[in-house]
This record gives C-alpha cells, sequence and structure tokens, in this order.
C-alpha cells in the first residue's frame, strides 16, 4: 500500500494549507489555557531549527553515525513538539528520554548516543543531567524550557535566527529523504541495558498515514485531544503526528494528577491511554460507588454488573437492551460527564487490557479501542475499529492496513511492512536477530480468534516451565485475576518450582470498605495483609478465578505485598509494565515464603 512521500516535520505545511488552526497546540500556565496557531507554531519552529544551525547543528550526510544528536527530557508540552519538530527540521536525531529514567541508564543513552545537546523542562531534571553532565563530553550545552535562574533558556536558541540561517534551513529541508532517521528511541523493556531503536521519517509516517485509514477520525477539524501518556514513547508520539495531520487539537494535562480536571475543563472527544491508568480511573469510580446508600448504591452495582456482561456484536436481547438503556442514562452518563462529556474514542495499548473493563466503558457509552504494537515497528501493528464488527474484546483488532502480519509455529507474532525499524543503534547483532528476512519478531505470542482478529497471550521470553515439566503463560492468568476490585496489582511466579504462586498487591481501598462492612476495625494495609479474614477472604478470590485454567496454571499459594508497585520504587517501567526480574529478586524472601 502507497503513503506520502513526507517527512514528519512536513505536518506544519500540510496543516496551515489544508486546516489552520488557531488551537494547533495547547497548554495551561498560570491557571489559564494558552494555544498556540499553525501559523504561529511553524514560525517559532523555523527560528528554532535556525538557531541550531548557527549552533553547528548538522545532518553529516544524514547517516545514523554522523548526524548529531539532541536529546530532549521533558513532560508533555507545547516545546516537546516545537522541538522535536525543529531538530528534525536540521537533519538532527531526537533522543527522547523519560524524565524518570534513571542517572545510571540516563548516562549510558546520551554517552551512547553522543548528544550534543540537551533540552529539559523543569529545575529537578536540570539538577539530573547537572549530576552527570562531567561524564558526558560529548554535551555541548544544556537548555531549560522553564525559567530557571543561571540556566540557558530555550528561546536562547530561537533568538540565534537571522535570516541568513533562515534561508540556508529552507535549502536543508529540501534536502532531507524521508529515509532519514527522525528519532533513536531508547527501550529499557523489562530487563537488561537500553537498545537504541532507529526509527526513520518513513517509518513513522507510513504508520501515521496506515492508522489514519484503519482508525479515522470523523469532523477532525472541530475535535480536541487532551495528551497525557509520556511523549518519548512512541505511541504517543505516534498519535501525536496523527492527531495534527487529522488537524486534531493537542491539549496537554498539566500532569497525570490533574487528568480528571483537565479533562472537564477540556471537554476533549479523546485521549489515549494505558491500561493501569484506564483501572485507576475505574477503581476510583467503583470507590465513589461504594460510598452511596441505598437505592442509589444498589442502582449502581447493578449498572456494573449489567455493563461487564455487555458484548458489543451480540445483542443481550430486548430487556437487557432496556436495562442498559436505563443504566446509561442513570448511573453511566455520570461517568462519561467526569470525562468531559464529550469523549468517543479512547485508545489504549502497552499493555493488556481486561476484557472486563473494556465491556464496562463500552456499555457505559465511552468506546475504549484496545490496539497493539513494538517501539520496533512504528508502533501500531493492530487496533480494533469503530465499525461495525470491527470489535472484539480481548483481542487487539485487526492489522492495521499496509502491513502483512502473520504467526510463527511457536505462535510468536511477526510484521512486515514500511514500518519496521532500521535498526538498533550501533547493535547490528541485535538487529540480525530481531529483523530477519524483512520480517520483525515481536516477542509477543499471539493467536488469532475468527480468522482476524489478533489476540496476544504471552510475551515468549515471560513463559515459563514448572518444575514438572508444564509451560505456564502468566499474563493472561494475572489479567484474569485483576478483574477483581481487591487485586490492585499481581504477579504470577513459579520458574522450576512444584506449583505456580503469586505475589499479590491489595487494593487498599477496596479492603477499608469490605472491613468497613463487616464490622472490622482497619488500622493499616501493614496490618490488614496479616489479619486471617483478609487471607481468607483472597484465597476464596484465588479459588474463584482459578476455575478458569488449566489445574497446572492454577495460583496454590500467594503472598500479599503492602506497597504498590511503581516507576519511582523501580519495580515499573515507564509505561507502566512490571519489571518481572526486578520484582522476584526484590521480594525473593516473600516468594520463598510461597515455596516453604
Amino acid at each position: 500500500m502507497e503513503f506520502p512521500g513526507y517527512r514528519l516535520f512536513d505536518v506544519l505545511a500540510y496543516q496551515l494549507q489544508k486546516f489552520p488552526k488557531a488551537d494547533m497546540l495547547n497548554a495551561k500556565t498560570q491557571g489559564q489555557w494558552k494555544g498556540y496557531s499553525t501559523a504561529e507554531v511553524q514560525k517559532t519552529v523555523n527560528r528554532f531549527s535556525a538557531g541550531l544551525l548557527k549552533l553547528g547543528v548538522n545532518a553529516n550526510n544524514y547517516t545514523p553515525e554522523g548526524s548529531d544528536k539532541i536529546a530532549i527530557i521533558s513532560n508533555n508540552r507545547p516545546e516537546w513538539i516545537f522541538t522535536d519538530l525543529a531538530v528534525q527540521q536540521t537533519g538532527a536525531i531526537l533522543i527522547p528520554i523519560y524524565p524518570t529514567t534513571n542517572p545510571l541508564e540516563l548516562e549510558f543513552i546520551l554517552n551512547d548516543a553522543q548528544v550534543k545537546y540537551i533540552f529539559v523542562s523543569d529545575a529537578e531534571l536540570l539538577a539530573k543531567i547537572n549530576g552527570i553532565k562531567n561524564n558526558i563530553p560529548s554535551v555541548k550545552a544544556i537548555y531549560t524550557f522553564e525559567k530557571i535562574e543561571g540556566a540557558q533558556h530555550y528561546t536562547n536558541v530561537i533568538e540565534l535566527a537571522d535570516e541568513e540561517s533562515l534561508q540556508q534551513l529552507e535549502k536543508i529541508k529540501l534536502q532531507i529523504p524521508n529515509s532519514h532517521l527522525a528519532t533513536i528511541i531508547y527501550t529499557s523493556g523489562t530487563t537488561g541495558t537500553p537498545k537504541g531503536v532507529m526509527l526513520s521519517h518513513s517509518n513513522i509516517i507510513s504508520s501515521v498515514f496506515f492508522s489514519k485509514i484503519s482508525f479515522p477520525f470523523e469532523d477532525a477539524p472541530q475535535t480536541k485531544v487532551l495528551s497525557f501518556l509520556p511523549l518519548n514513547h512512541i505511541f504517543e508520539k505516534l498519535v501525536t503526528y496523527i492527531y495534527l495531520f487529522s488537524g486534531i487539537s493537542i491539549y496537554y494535562a498539566e500532569s497525570l494528577d490533574t487528568i480528571g480536571d483537565n479533562l472537564k475543563e477540556v471537554k476533549p472527544n479523546g485521549f489515549t491511554t494505558v491500561p493501569r491508568l484506564l483501572e485507576r480511573v475505574y477503581e476510583r469510580i467503583m470507590s465513589k460507588g461504594s460510598e452511596l446508600k441505598g437505592i442509589k448504591r444498589a442502582l449502581f452495582y447493578w449498572s456494573v454488573a449489567l455493563g461487564s456482561r455487555y458484548d458489543n456484536n451480540l445483542s443481550g436481547g430486548f430487556l437487557y437492551n432496556i436495562k442498559l438503556a436505563v443504566a446509561r442514562k442513570l448511573v453511566f452518563s455520570k461517568w462519561r460527564e467526569a470525562l468531559g462529556g464529550n469523549i468517543n474514542f479512547i485508545v489504549t495499548g502497552g499493555a493488556a487490557a481486561s476484557e472486563k473493563l473494556l465491556r464496562i466503558f463500552n456499555a457505559a457509552g465511552i468506546p475504549v479501542y484496545e490496539g497493539y504494537g513494538p517501539t520496533e515497528n512504528s508502533p501500531v501493528i493492530c487496533i480494533n475499529r469503530k465499525a461495525k464488527g470491527g470489535m472484539v474484546f480481548g483481542t487487539v483488532g485487526p492489522k492495521i492496513e499496509g502491513l502483512e502480519v502473520k504467526l510463527a509455529e511457536d505462535g510468536e507474532i511477526l510484521a512486515k511492512g514500511p514500518t519496521v525499524m532500521q535498526g538498533y543503534y550501533k547493535r547490528p547483532d541485535l538487529t540480525a536477530e530481531t529483523v530477519i528476512d524483512g520480517w520483525l519478531y515481536t516477542g509477543d505470542i499471539g493467536v488469532w480468534v475468527n480468522d482476524k482478529f489478533l489476540k496476544i497471550t504471552d510475551r515468549k521470553k515471560e513463559l515459563f516451565k514448572t518444575s514438572g515439566g508444564k509451560y505456564v503463560a502468566p499474563q493472561p492468568i494475572e489479567n484474569k485475576m485483576k478483574e477483581s476490585r481487591f487485586i490492585e496489582q499481581i504477579l504470577v511466579v513459579g520458574p522450576e518450582r512444584k506449583f505456580v504462586g503469586a505475589l499479590i498487591v491489595p487494593s487498599s481501598t477496596a479492603i477499608k470498605e469490605w472491613m468497613k462492612e463487616n464490622q472490622r476495625p482497619f488500622t493499616s494495609i501493614e496490618d490488614a495483609i496479616h489479619n486471617e479474614a483478609i487471607l481468607n477472604l483472597y484465597k476464596e478470590i484465588i479459588e474463584k478465578y482459578n476455575q478458569n485454567f488449566n489445574h497446572v496454571e492454577q495460583i496454590k499459594r500467594f503472598e500479599l505485598l503492602p506497597r504498590e508497585w511503581s516507576i519511582e520504587t523501580g519495580e515499573m517501567t515507564p509505561k507502566l509494565s512490571l519489571k518481572r526480574k526486578v520484582i522476584m529478586e526484590k521480594y525473593k524472601d516473600a516468594i520463598e515464603r510461597i515455596y516453604n
């Protein structure tokens, strides 16, 4: 399938020609939303690029090794996009890094990429860089987006632009091939040294236009979205360019803590998220529901139970549909209002979403579409569709247009097309293992449902064998167990052991409510997880969900843990996936208690 030969930065001229906007990019400053028009963004980006040229930034024959590298470490904000586009227009390569990256990993990435200039958002990140900059000889200067005393502001670069550099820029832009690298994204994953995934303009552009065909937006120029997933992850970066090439206005949430307030202020038509954040929204809704009394409480739980049986492809019958209409009017309408009242799409990816949550949200009239794809594929491979019959809960949908997708003999998902990465930076050995004859070996295991919809069953490396020689796939077990409101997080363990066990982080909110309802005093979560009644409650929950699995896959024993796993404490990746090896090492004593 053909796709336009654009470079990513061509989106500025594209939008200016097709749908110039007054609110292309938007952010909240000093309590007020400030919008940047398409024309304003283009002018800023051009002067930013010209300033970089004055600093000596160049593409050096457009090779991955020769082109200058510019790093950005920042929260989502318009300046992130200014920097991305400005760097692209010089032919240099952007190195986006998660703000939460630890100093050792940060130092490795900056040295591996030989980064020349770094742009950071705030004083905290500036201090982090200053703490390691003496170990990074390639770095010439650090600039900040917020004004910080003693630091160089990013506008200092913009101010370097003059007529000569602006004219030079126009010539350079014409020369940049779409085969040139737009970015190198370092993926830490759940183990090992970060790997730099090399993505060209054509890699990302093909993914943008194939995705737009597969998941079109109606009345795009009137559409608004809220952005809060980190832009340094390819998922949010890709959808940003889908938005921009579709004429959709982007509003940046102030932080993860303000998403609820920002949704009510912006009233967006959609957003992207990861399942963990969707789970938190659901947990908050359920927590508020538990505070209701009498008929309101009964109606709330009746509606949730109704929603959990929802099937978008099968009618529940006349009576069910009448009941659902009542639930949507009396209960679910308040859920939609809490999300701003205008949501007509939420796209989730990055990890498996709970099928129960998908059913309930879609029943509530909040359409959630699950998709899938690794960084190495720019990233989209599959997505559920809006069209009738285009979505099956529990799957990541059909493959997007323009790609070939097949399963290897062992079930590994393989993808082929113009979206497949150029390789891992400085790692031809890893590249040769991952891309064979043009096929990307994803490392994910899947099956086809109805010969069309892809279902991810596990990560190839996460399958383990018990001491009895039986293979166990932990993800389906974990996803099923998390349907319980009492289970916040769970990690299935058992490699080379006699049986399957689990580390469980309970929901403190659910435990508090249960103990209150059962007239038991709650002092702390640390005390509660040793309470015999609570332990018996969790045994019942495990036994209930164990019925969905073969005997060898059933959890026989578990250990409750008092603290939630997080990025800050090191057990989760920045895209909120569990770091299995880290957790198993950190909680090896708890695991030993399971097996002793």
